[in-house]
């Protein structure tokens, strides 16, 4: 099983952290992640941009001039695509993007990812985030002991205003409920920090075959 130092919010080391092999050791499976990247990143388009065909374009609505005897080229239509103010062709209109990926793969490519951060040096295990007060400026020191790096990735084990209202202002922070982490925020991310408790919670979501057995408890099999 993978071992990692644990630290407090001091930055020294006060123990040790046994992490599961299945979520934290797992193979780094490429094809994988890039699967979950692109699904997220696809969810999250509004799929709002719109243009006008020649028939929503206003106006236009007489020959611009005669067939023939102009020694112009013939127009029906002054909002003809080919004319600047004109229709768009081919343009985009109000679509869903939404990709979908199977639950069982969406958590594998994310043990994927918690495994290749582990295995760059770019997770961190804190003991608790304990500090005298919740403010910008503490945690912002506690991050730069442990994290460092341009875009640190905060994981707590409960929601918690306190910390996310302290963490918010800080630039390139962000802060996640262990139960919500994503592939793409952890890959996106310069580290990793995640609580002891947080570490415990990503195993019980994570961990293989935990969601068949909670199926079968609530089906009482």
């Amino acid at each position: 099983m993978p071992k990692v130092d644990v630290y407090d919010v001091n930055g020294q080391v006060v123990g040790e952290e046994e992490l599961t092999e299945e979520i934290f050791g797992a193979p780094v499976n490429h094809a994988l992640l890039h699967q979950a990247i692109r699904v997220y990143l696809a969810n999250r388009r509004a799929g709002t941009a719109s243009t006008r065909t020649r028939g929503e374009v206003r106006g236009g609505g007489r020959k611009p001039w005669r067939q023939k005897g102009t020694g112009r080229a013939r127009h029906g239509s002054i909002r003809s695509p080919i004319w600047r103010g004109g229709g768009v062709v081919f343009g985009p209109k109000p679509r869903s993007h939404r990709l979908l990926m199977p639950k069982k793969a969406r958590r594998q490519a994310l043990r994927s990812a918690l495994s290749a951060k582990l295995r760059d040096g770019e997770l961190t295990v804190l003991d608790r985030l304990e500090l005298p007060e919740l403010k910008t400026k503490a945690v912002a020191q506690v991050l730069e002991r442990l994290a460092g790096g341009r875009k640190p990735l905060l994981v707590i084990p409960e929601p918690d205003a306190g910390v996310r209202r302290a963490a918010r202002n800080l630039p390139g922070v962000r802060t996640v409920v262990a139960s919500c982490l994503n592939t793409y925020e952890v890959l996106d991310s310069s580290r990793v920090l995640l609580t002891r408790d947080a570490v415990r919670k990503v195993e019980e979501v994570l961990r293989p075959h935990a969601s068949v057995r909670r199926d079968q408890a609530a089906g009482g099999d």
